[in-house]
Order: structure tokens, then C-alpha cells, then sequence
């Protein structure tokens, strides 16, 4: 088994529930691909007192034939029932476990969502598992994992009955950041520099299952086109099972996230709903992609009765909707002909700002400031028909308790950054306008962030402060 890159506190929560003098039930959920179950294989080295699997697109009656099949082989015992309900199984399950060694007993509930997709019978029968006999006993561990974390958050967190206040470790297991993509290349033997790491982190997340895919003997522009563009590339497909694994209706999920594509500042729900269709539906489906790491919800400053923003920030899908979605060339070596071509270039600058919104705790660390209170938000000016100023927008804004902001500028180039004077003169007067419109006038501190700095001339001495990618590799 690989070795387990990052990690540390998740590892420590399960530390902390098998090394206890109770009961735990630990929920367990993330993002498809990003490493829940290997977290767990990890941790117990493969050694369950029971696991099960959920099954994909199988019936009830297919389930309970897969849980009565596991429970055979996990408990040597040939003579288990038919299982009809998940009763039934619950029931054969509590006969297995009390006949168990007295020790620890772990059992590992993977995809747990896909074991009763519709209705609640399931969480009935797991609560009244739990709070009838596993609530009289202080050596049963259970890890209840899925992927759909909106399924999670609905059946677990926010369930009426006793599940919810029975539940003691909570895990919620995000993508890498930089440092620990540049931590596991290493691991797997790829010595990339950060700028490269930067550009795989652009198209790929810092999801570990798409990491484990790179060919160390390949470039990154290879990679990428053996894994998608060639035909039958291991992610060639994998846009197309990604959200009907974790969403029943997933038409319109799908629908939302190409909308959100379409503008990098995002959308306000009221205009997601004017293109799609709204309803109470329209809040949940919104909860549940940014539940499951695909999209972010911004607040935007000064414009709070207007609501918050919606972004696209998952850095696959972004690629896949900018390059994939509409690629009919058929040519298998497409990221390798067209990567340095200028559209391209202009896609790395969007694509490097949802990468440092991805790491605000390094953003707040470089700046000192990460034992402070602030107010990150998006800032956007759209002028009247009868104000004379300019459009502006300010993709981060950080308002800190000591009365200072940065109006964060972030900047993609393999080499050093440099400001021209029609770009400071824009900045100017987009610093001016800024003020003009929020009434804050003092304290404005302009940021950038670039991977190799700002290069000093003589339209840079107005900047405050600038982070570089020793800032967002760092180790927090």
C-alpha cells in the first residue's frame, strides 16, 4: 500500500476514537477521488472486524445479498439467513459482534449512501442499531463513509432522530493543498518545480486518486493527454460518472456547474435561478455542490441584499468545461500541441486566482495575519447609466480587524511580474474607485500574489505587500 501523504489531524481522529473508552461513531466524507477510504485502509492496515462496500446502482435486494455475503465471510459462518430488510441485517450483524474477541470492534460502512439511495429505512434501522445496542457497549468503533456528502450532511448531521447526537468524530477529508501535491510528487518520485506543480494543480485539484495517475517518465503536458485526451485515458470518462455517483437527478447539478463555467466571477442565485429554474430545489442542489468541494459560495462586498456568489472552483472541472466538454479533434496528443497557446495563457490567469482562493490560510499567513479576524469577499462595480466611473472588480478583498484591506491582485507568470505604467495607472484608479464606492478610504493596502514576485521598477513602489510561491507552498 502507498505510504499516506498529509493527513495528520484526520489520522489523529481516528487515533483518538480507537484509543477511547466508548462507543464512537465517526462520519466520514469528501469528495469523490480524494482519499477517504485510503485514509481508513491506512490507518488499519486492511483489519476490520467488518466492512462493507455499498454497491452502485444495485437494487435493496442486491445490498443485503452483498451485506450477507460479507458477513459470512467476515464471521465464518456459512448458515446466515436470506436477509430481506436492512432490519434483518442490522440484526445478524449486532449476532456477529457479540461473539466477537473482547477488544475494539471495527466496522466500516464505505459509500454508505449507496447502500439505500431512496428512503430512509436504512438510517431507521442504523439508529436503531446504535441506540438500542451499541449504546450499551464501549467497544464498537463505526466509520460511516460516503462520498455524496450532501446525503451525509442530510441523513447524519441533520437527522431528527438519534444518529445525529450520537455522532463523535466528524471528518471531512479536502483536497491537498500545494505543498502536500508537491509532498506526494516527491513520494512518487516526481521532482517537479513549483511552477509545473502550480500548473498540475490548475488541471487536476489537489485530488489525490488524479495524482496517482501521473507517469513520473512523462511531462506534464504528456500526462495530461494520456490520462484525458488519449482514447481510453484513465479520467477520459471521468466527467461523465462523477456527479450521477453522488447525485440522484444529476441533470441539473450537471447544468449548474456548466453555467458557473461560463464567468469567472461567479453568479448570484438570483441569476442561477433566472437561467435554470429555481425553487426550494435550486438552495439544496447549491448546498450540495459546495458540500462536495465542487463550487464556493462568496460573499460580495457592499452588495449583501444581492446574496453571495456563486463560483465554479473545482480546478478538473474548470479544465474539463474550458478544454475537454467541447474538444471533437480527436487529436491524442492535444494538451501537448495547444498548452502554450495564448488562450491557454489567458486561462492559467483565472485558473491561478481560484488556486490562491484555494489557499486563503497561506494568503492570511504570508500577510501575518493569521491570528486575526477578517472578512474575505469578492468586490465588483457596475456602473449606472448616469455615473461618469469605470467598471471595476476586485476578485479578494481582506478586511482585517485593525481597520486595514487588501485589495488582493493575483498574477500567473513563470517569471517575475511586471507592472507596466498603464497597469499601475489602472490600478490606480480602480484603488480610487474602490474608495469611491465603499467609502473606504484609508488603510488600503494593494497585494499582490505571483509565484516569482513583482519585478521593482518604477510603477511598483506603490504596492504594500507581495506573496510568492513560498507563501502558498508553505506548511501550515
Amino acid at each position: 500500500m502507498d505510504k499516506l501523504i498529509a493527513r495528520e489531524r484526520e489520522w489523529k481522529e481516528l487515533d483518538d476514537a480507537v484509543n477511547s473508552c466508548r462507543s464512537e461513531l465517526i462520519l466520514l466524507k469528501g469528495r469523490r477521488r480524494v482519499g477517504k477510504t485510503f485514509l481508513v485502509r491506512s490507518y488499519f492496515q486492511d483489519t476490520y472486524t467488518f466492512h462493507f462496500v455499498g454497491r452502485y446502482r444495485k437494487k435493496k435486494s442486491e445490498q443485503l445479498e452483498s451485506f450477507r455475503y460479507e458477513l459470512s465471510r467476515y464471521s465464518s459462518n456459512t448458515d446466515i439467513p436470506e436477509l430481506t430488510t436492512w432490519k434483518e441485517a442490522f440484526r445478524q450483524l449486532e449476532l456477529y459482534l457479540e461473539k466477537c474477541p473482547d477488544q475494539r470492534k471495527i466496522v466500516f460502512l464505505d459509500e454508505i449512501p449507496w447502500m439505500d439511495r431512496h428512503g430512509n429505512e436504512l438510517i431507521k434501522e442504523l439508529d436503531d442499531f446504535w441506540n438500542t445496542w451499541v449504546t450499551n457497549r464501549d467497544d464498537i468503533v463505526l466509520i460511516a463513509c460516503g462520498s455524496a456528502t450532501s446525503w451525509m450532511r442530510k441523513k447524519f448531521e441533520k437527522n431528527r432522530g438519534g444518529l445525529h447526537r450520537r455522532i463523535t468524530h466528524k471528518i471531512h477529508l479536502r483536497p491537498f493543498y500545494l505543498n502536500e501535491v508537491k509532498d506526494y510528487l516527491q513520494y512518487r518520485g516526481i521532482d517537479w518545480d513549483d511552477y509545473t506543480i502550480v500548473q498540475c494543480y490548475m488541471l487536476l485539484g489537489g485530488i489525490p486518486y488524479y495524482l496517482s495517475l501521473l507517469n513520473p517518465q512523462l511531462s506534464l503536458p504528456e500526462n495530461i493527454d494520456e490520462m484525458i485526451f488519449r482514447r481510453n485515458g484513465e479520467l477520459e470518462d471521468e466527467f461523465e460518472e462523477l456527479f450521477p455517483a453522488l447525485f440522484n437527478k444529476a441533470d441539473k447539478y450537471i447544468q449548474i456547474v456548466k453555467m458557473l463555467s461560463t464567468r469567472r466571477e461567479g453568479f448570484t442565485r438570483q441569476e442561477i435561478e433566472a437561467k435554470i429554474g429555481g425553487g426550494g430545489g435550486l438552495t439544496n442542489i447549491l448546498d450540495n455542490l459546495v458540500d462536495c468541494d465542487f463550487i464556493s459560495k462568496y460573499a460580495q462586498m457592499g452588495n449583501k441584499e444581492r446574496g453571495m456568489l456563486y463560483r465554479l472552483t473545482d480546478m478538473f472541472l474548470l479544465f474539463y468545461f474550458r478544454y475537454v466538454d467541447s474538444n471533437n479533434t480527436r487529436d491524442e496528443q492535444y494538451w501537448a500541441h495547444h498548452h502554450h497557446d495564448r488562450d491557454v495563457a489567458a486561462w492559467q490567469g483565472y485558473s491561478f486566482e481560484q488556486v490562491c482562493l484555494t489557499h486563503l490560510p497561506h494568503i492570511k499567513h504570508g500577510l501575518g495575519i493569521s491570528g486575526m479576524a477578517t472578512d474575505c469577499s469578492a468586490w465588483r462595480f457596475v456602473p449606472q447609466k448616469d455615473d461618469d466611473r469605470k467598471g471595476a472588480q476586485v476578485d479578494l478583498v481582506i478586511r482585517r480587524a485593525d481597520k486595514l484591506t487588501h485589495l488582493v491582485e493575483m498574477k500567473f507568470s513563470e517569471f517575475p511580474y511586471e507592472i507596466t505604467k498603464e497597469y499601475e495607472e489602472r490600478l490606480r484608479v480602480r484603488r480610487m474607485t474602490f474608495a469611491s464606492v465603499t467609502g473606504i478610504s484609508h488603510g488600503l493596502l494593494d497585494t499582490f500574489i505571483t509565484l516569482e514576485g513583482v519585478k521593482r521598477n518604477t510603477h511598483s513602489s506603490f504596492l504594500h505587500s507581495q506573496l510568492t510561491a513560498k507563501d502558498l507552498f508553505a506548511v501550515l
